[in-house]
């Protein structure tokens, strides 16, 4: 992939989207979440024409306290999984990534300071002020190759004005099939924080 990849949030959109898009503006994929459903089924598109399917993400059950998302292939081919650690999550976002074929995590995606998303969520609910809160706070995440090891990859809120943006930098090395594992756990996870506030 060529980082740094963007991911574009639509604020005032009726239904959750992202569109991610490359270092050179190329588009990598599109979401468009649906809502109103019991069990989550997200749908990744190469781009927002949702003409070919890229992958689906799918809740291991109904409840998402602690679920586990599978990534697969239009073909059923899985392609990997993230799931949400439930009390590890309530004060700092935890996820673990299960690359390809892993029985066990991978990676671990960790906020890297929660005072920062904390903040956010306050200042962005203020009449007003709120609408340059993401001119002022920059929360991120970050993908380390087990429980505490060296960042592979980054997310982190970037200054926008009307709508959500993050950028998706490379901090160290990762395989093709694990590179596509966090970049839809990096698309779920965002999903599920948005969703939290």
């Amino acid at each position: 992939m060529n980082y740094p990849l963007t991911f574009r949030f639509k604020l005032l959109a009726l239904s959750p989207q992202i569109y991610v898009t490359d270092a050179g503006g190329n588009t990598i994929c599109y979401v468009k979440q649906k809502l109103f459903r019991f069990k989550e089924k997200v749908e990744v598109f190469t781009d927002d024409t949702r003409q070919t399917l890229l992958a689906t993400i799918e809740a291991d059950r109904i409840i998402d306290w602690s679920a586990r998302y599978t990534f697969k292939s239009p073909t059923g081919q899985v392609l990997g999984a993230v799931g949400r650690r439930g009390l590890k999550s309530l004060w700092r976002a935890h996820y673990d990534v299960f690359a390809p074929g892993a029985q066990t995590p991978t990676f671990a995606i960790q906020e890297a300071n929660p005072w920062t998303k904390m903040l956010d969520g306050l200042v962005s609910s203020i009449p007003v002020l709120g609408m340059f809160s993401g001119y002022m706070l920059h929360p991120s995440y970050v993908a380390t190759r087990g429980e505490a090891g060296a960042p592979t990859l980054r997310l982190t809120k970037q200054p926008a004005f009307f709508e959500g943006r993050f950028g998706l930098t490379q901090e160290g090395p990762a395989e093709e099939g694990e590179q596509l594992a966090l970049l839809l756990s990096f698309l779920m996870m965002n999903l599920l924080e948005r969703a939290r506030g």
